[in-house]
């Protein structure tokens, strides 16, 4: 193996290889564009198309792509060849400086929410150039954002980049009012960590479930789980550390910043952990991340599940999103720094979040709702579906001070004055961290821990960057005109502090006694998926993303469609799996049992007299029974599915497949499962939970 630095980043057409391979005023001009968002010049695109396209060349590549992330939350591409066709019948290599600005993939099959008809297909992709372009499969991949041919965004990552640029514009506003000339840009920076499962390819390919689905839909519970908690941080199987060792590799060279990797808390389960960048790269990384670990899985026998609950009665997976504001020199707006004015200026970018979270918890709820994370949110394994914040003993009190206009309880004991007071410096930490919290403050960042495994972590981002830009915006409005800029800050933090401080939470969000107070603190408690997609298209969301240009409210409304429609469709798919499995393997496996037992009690009865077979007759009885019922509830199933094509307004459809469909699963599930309790092992058709989780070696 190569050291890491020779190959971290060889695959990335990066700023070392630019500097190396541009004329200094085309990498200039390139760098100005990628730092201040500035518009690229054709007569420089081509110039820096022909160097990219020599550079991916020289490194096996072929083809190239523009690498966008539609609706579906994955990637897509379409690749083309860089050969151009001679007269004389050779070819060329080729690449222009308007392929590499834009492309045009058909837009008729993706997930559009009605904002494309079938028949208008044509769709556009533009050059994301913050984000770097890199090599996957002998292909130079270009990231770019996607939108259908009337400029609508069908994208996740277009909404992203607007909100970027909006809380960019919004936290230089209140720079500006602390004296900070200097700064030119503000970013968000994200560092997402990654659980999944990785299990036995061979033993996948025998459950259908997972095929289809990515989550088991059947299986009792092994006699041992997780609840000796000797998994967690454990040491690593072979073959699991010789996929992380891969993972790596392949990572590294894409310049992804892979850093900290172990063992979950579930067996089987894994974690991996990146170092922070800017919001839009990490989003791409992260993309990628998914991508590489299904790959590199592959080639150890191995499959990583990225559902947010592949295995009942163990963890689920998630995905937690470290979330922090930054300038282009380095400072992290939400640390708390030495002087009075570095405190004042924290206490106001937090006293934004603050608001913003509270203001519009529907919003982060819904940034995370899908049919997987329902599994897996409120479980007591992840944070509940209601949305708080925890900032920690020591910060709470200064919160409580400045409510208060009393003395903090730090030594120094003096007059709470946001310009003259000195925060306790946060360079250890301060107080504990709370696993349980949805939306944690852990001394210079935000972890949003509700975002599920398999989820792009662009939609919570544009959440996050959208609402506490609006805050912030608010509060320039305020301060930008104040007579006594120093009195109108102090009371704007103070009445910031006393009118949003139900959000804020320090205790155990997984307990009964938390979900009463946040009901009666009038906190929203969205248990489902279907019960928070309705406030995304609520009157102030939308006004509060089309005055700030992220969505029309067309895209909005179309999002809303999208998700509806993806979760009907994916509890639908799992139905037609269970129905599938329950009468073409379980119930014929359960009448193959019952065939040898009654086998065993007439070979019984024929030897003789004195020999019992009560012990088989106990037991056809009681699978006899329970194959009926399992019949009955199949039945039942597909009666349901019947039902719910007849609906044609995709809430209703989405409340049916939620409260009847979904409920007719678990009940089958667990006749089922209780079937697989008697029927033998020789007989039962799938693998059990004992095999999958634990035979990875």
């Amino acid at each position: 193996m190569s050291s890491v630095s020779e190959i971290f980043g060889s695959l990335v057409f990066n700023e070392h290889v630019m500097k190396e391979r541009l004329p200094a005023e085309t990498y200039a001009a390139l760098k100005r564009t990628i730092e201040e968002g500035r518009s690229l010049d054709r007569s420089i695109a081509n110039v820096v198309a022909n160097a990219m396209k020599d550079w991916a060349i020289e490194k096996g590549a072929t083809h190239f792509t523009h690498w966008f992330q539609p609706m579906t939350g994955v990637t897509a591409e379409k690749h083309e060849g860089f050969l151009y066709p001679q007269k004389d019948g050779s070819v060329i290599m080729r690449f222009s400086g308007k392929e590499l600005i834009r492309g045009e993939p058909d837009a008729s099959s993706f997930p559009s929410g009605g904002l494309r008809a079938t028949f208008e297909a044509r769709g556009y992709t533009a050059w994301d150039a913050t984000s770097f372009a890199f090599i996957k499969d002998r292909t130079l991949c270009i990231p770019t954002a996607f939108c259908s041919y009337g400029g609508e965004a069908l994208d996740k990552k277009t909404p992203l980049l607007r909100s970027m640029e909006l809380l960019n514009k919004q936290a230089l506003r209140i720079l500006r009012l602390f004296g900070d000339t200097q700064t030119i840009r503000v970013n968000t920076t994200v560092g997402p960590e990654q659980e999944y499962f990785l299990i036995d390819k061979k033993l996948y390919e025998k459950r259908r479930d997972l095929i289809y689905c990515g989550r088991t839909l059947f299986g009792a519970r092994p006699p041992k789980g997780q609840e000796l908690d000797d998994h967690y941080f454990g040491s690593l199987k072979d073959r699991v550390s010789d996929f992380m060792h891969d993972l790596d590799e392949e990572l590294w060279k894409l310049g992804i910043f892979a850093k900290t990797e172990h063992n979950e808390v579930a067996p089987a389960q894994h974690e991996l952990a990146p170092i922070f960048t800017t919001t839009n790269i990490a989003t791409d990384h992260n993309q990628l991340t998914m991508e590489m670990m299904r790959k590199v899985a592959g080639r150890h026998g191995l499959v990583c599940l990225l559902h947010e609950k592949p295995f009942a009665g163990v963890n689920g997976s998630g995905k937690h999103n470290n979330w922090s504001i930054s300038t282009d020199r380095g400072v992290n707006l939400l640390e708390p720094g030495d002087s009075p004015s570095e405190n004042a200026q924290f206490l106001l970018f937090l006293a934004a979040v603050i608001k913003g979270v509270d203001e519009y918890q529907d919003l982060l709820r819904v940034s995370v709702a899908s049919a997987g994370n329902d599994h897996r949110l409120g479980a007591n394994e992840a944070p509940p579906a209601i949305v708080s914040m925890f900032v920690g003993d020591d910060l709470m009190e200064v919160l409580n001070a400045i409510e208060t206009g009393s003395p903090s309880g730090h030594k120094d004991k003096v007059e709470m004055r946001i310009g003259v007071h000195t925060l306790p410096r946060f360079t250890r930490d301060t107080t504990d961290r709370n696993r349980t919290s949805p939306f944690a403050f852990t001394g210079n960042k935000f972890e949003f821990r509700m975002v599920g495994s398999s989820q792009s972590i662009a939609d919570c981002n544009t959440m996050l960057n959208t609402i506490v830009a609006e805050e912030l915006s608010q509060f320039a409005d305020q301060l930008e005109g104040a007579e006594d800029f120093e009195s109108a800050l102090n009371e704007l933090v103070r009445k910031t502090i006393i009118d949003h401080k139900r959000i804020i939470f320090n205790g155990n969000n997984y307990s009964d006694e938390w979900v009463a107070e946040a009901q009666e603190r009038g906190l929203l408690n969205l248990k489902s998926t279907v019960e928070a997609l309705p406030y995304l298209v609520k009157e102030k969301n939308i006004e509060l993303f089309t005055k700030n240009k992220i969505f029309t409210e067309t895209e909005l409304r179309s999002r809303y469609e999208i998700m509806l429609e993806e979760y009907s469709k994916t509890i639908n798919i799992e139905a037609l799996t269970m129905v599938d499995m329950v009468k073409k393997d379980i119930i014929p496996a359960c009448l193959k049992y019952q065939e040898f037992l009654v086998d065993t009690v007439l070979k019984k009865r024929q030897l003789s007299i004195g020999v019992s077979s009560a012990a088989e007759e106990d037991l056809i009885g009681k699978i006899s029974s329970l194959t009926g019922c399992l019949y009955n509830k199949v039945s039942q199933l597909e009666n349901s599915l019947l039902a719910a094509k007849e609906y044609e307004d995709s809430k209703s459809q989405a409340v049916f497949y939620r409260e009847t469909i979904f409920a007719s699963m678990q009940e089958l599930r667990a006749v089922a499962d209780e079937l697989e309790g008697l029927v033998s092992k020789e007989y039962w058709p799938y693998p059990n939970y004992g095999e999958l989780l634990f035979s990875v070696q």
